[in-house]
């Protein structure tokens, strides 16, 4: 939307005012400067002449669609196949777009038609779906407390996997990744021990309730991650096997195993609207929007591919997973854990602020910070007894995928629009693709939910046969 005259009152009025249930980290990172009060100014969204650059938004852009899910797409491609997986990924990327793009139109109209700065994700819910906004405002938050809380349960889980593993070849790891020596590693404890041994830092790292004193720290994950994903992209092109025999397509049953995966992974509508309220130029967010996402769908494909190529059937649940023992590449895999470890807190941070502030409201001063940190405690605490239940990667991933971002990326944008515009017009064709769209996202949900849990309860059947104990040493 264009910059217009905003005839609002003086101050940032009460949608600028609150936290916003879709706050992402760049607004947690980098708060959005106040406006400028009068009825007669002029605004450029909210970032206005101190907003964002194209480049920064951009850069925003990829660091909120890339994490965890993108080191788990060769596993997808396998349980979709090596033609129908990267098939699917780029597919499914241009709908996620297309669904992405939906959410800004109607935020934009709904701006437009209620006289309001900016609208976040649950705001757009809620206006937009008139009849029942109380019912659909409470929905959206379900569905990002879920997601979000999801990631931290991923999180645990690939902390615990790739420590474990790290540990465990450390006594025969060498500086050569090209012939791998560790001929055997040392058996260490269950994952879910590692998990229980990070609880105490997580915990810490979750007490700091104002994430910009994060800022010097995430820089340093960001980097560390990108570093690490250079040097996974060199490992899987390098060793690409001279006679490639995988199959093309997939079993059936494993389809929607990969839906789960690819949707965690394209989940990051969350991020779109505050990134383009920040913009000094909003207009110009469409290009940053393709350009960015094209880049994602770009790398998406490619790892998953190229790793699933590499690894074959052997692929584990992270890419990382499957790295050699050497030096080199076990520093890849704790850079990317410190970033995983201080990404955390961001993740988390929505669903404390929309968990958090109306409980304090209910009690005095005095127990306001107490009440905070006993429920950040119990957050994560419950993500980490989850992992615990499921200290399965890949099914995580797939789960998480299947329940809550289904919902965020592919079924609530579409039937918004068509909500949103009821009375102005839209052609049978429009609501018709819409309607497919939530479709798609629905069976998704359905299917790979429930595979999901099949395999969670059958691995979970199959480990119980093997381990005597919960602290037996594997």
């Amino acid at each position: 939307m264009t910059s217009n005259t905003d005839n609002r009152q003086d101050g940032p009025g009460p949608v600028l005012s609150r936290i916003s249930a879709s706050t992402s980290e760049e607004d947690v990172l980098c708060p959005t400067p106040p406006l400028p009060p009068g009825p007669d100014s002029q605004y450029e969204r909210i970032g206005g002449q101190t907003g964002t650059s194209f480049l920064q938004t951009l850069i925003h852009l990829l660091k909120g669609n890339i994490g965890t899910g993108l080191l788990g797409l060769p596993l997808a491609v396998r349980n979709a196949g090596l033609v129908l997986g990267p098939l699917s990924l780029f597919a499914m990327g241009i709908i996620a777009v297309h669904c992405m793009n939906l959410l800004v139109m109607c935020s934009h109209h709904l701006s437009v038609k209620l006289n309001k700065p900016f609208l976040d994700y649950g705001d757009a819910v809620q206006y937009g779906m008139e009849n029942v906004s109380w019912l659909r405002r409470r929905i959206v938050n379900v569905f990002l407390i879920t997601t979000q809380l999801g990631f931290c349960c991923v999180y645990f889980v690939f902390l615990s996997d790739n420590v474990k593993q790290v540990v465990e070849a450390s006594n025969g790891t060498t500086m050569n990744c090209h012939n791998n020596q560790t001929a055997v590693t040392v058996p260490s404890f269950d994952s879910r021990l590692y998990m229980l041994c990070f609880l105490p830092a997580v915990i810490l790292l979750v007490f700091t309730r104002n994430l910009k004193y994060l800022a010097p720290l995430s820089l340093a994950a960001n980097l560390a991650m990108c570093a690490s994903l250079v040097l996974i992209y060199f490992f899987c092109f390098t060793n690409i096997p001279n006679r490639i025999s995988l199959p093309k397509v997939g079993h059936a049953k494993d389809y929607p195993l990969f839906f789960g995966t690819a949707i965690f992974a394209f989940e990051g509508i969350g991020v779109v609207l505050p990134l383009e309220n920040k913009m000094q130029k909003p207009q110009s967010f469409n290009m940053v929007l393709y350009l960015g996402m094209g880049i994602v769908t770009f790398l998406y494909i490619s790892l998953g591919t190229i790793g699933y190529i590499t690894f074959g059937e052997a692929i584990g649940g992270s890419v990382t997973l499957n790295l050699p023992n050497c030096w080199m590449y076990q520093i890849v895999k704790l850079l990317y854990c410190f970033g995983i470890y201080i990404t955390f807190a961001l993740q988390f941070y929505v669903p404390a602020e929309i968990l958090i502030p109306p409980a304090v409201s209910r009690v005095s001063e005095r127990w306001k910070l107490p009440v905070d940190l006993l429920i950040r405690t119990a957050l994560v605490f419950f993500t980490c007894v989850l992992a615990i239940l499921i200290p399965q990667l890949d099914l995580v991933i797939s789960l998480v995928g299947s329940i809550s971002s289904s919902f965020l990326a592919l079924i609530f944008p579409p039937l918004l629009q068509i909500l949103t515009y009821h009375n102005e017009g839209l052609s049978p064709w429009v609501i018709v693709k819409n309607t497919l769209i939530s479709v798609i996202g629905f069976i998704g949900f359905i299917t790979g939910t429930y595979i999901s849990i099949t395999e969670i309860i059958k691995r979970n059947g199959r480990h119980d046969n093997l381990d005597v104990t919960f602290f037996q040493v594997q």
